[in-house]
């Protein structure tokens, strides 16, 4: 079974592209982690969120990437004024 999660955010409109860049940076420190399978970036047509979705092989696996994210692009995730509101992230579990 997998695991994986949807993230919308919600930066201010001057910060989108800067915003995906962002959210780029950290699946490329995705990309080399144990269990990662895939993580794609979209914006919505209206251009006020962005939404990330990611799937790995487990749990551990996930917990095990973003604990690297943390240590390698700690600046890409940290929530800031950027962002209008804050994130909406839900995990998943395949069946």
């Amino acid at each position: 079974m997998s695991f994986g999660f949807v993230a919308y955010h919600y930066p201010r409109p001057e910060h989108v592209e800067e915003f995906v860049g962002r959210c780029h940076r950290v699946r490329a420190v995705l990309l080399p982690q144990p269990g990662f399978l895939r993580a794609e970036v979209w914006v919505t047509p209206e251009g006020d969120a962005v939404v990330t979705t990611g799937e790995f092989a487990s749990r551990q696996a996930f917990e095990r990437a973003f604990a690297a994210v943390l240590r390698e692009a700690a600046e890409a995730v940290v929530f800031d004024e950027r962002e209008v509101r804050p994130r909406l992230v839900h995990t998943l579990l395949s069946r």
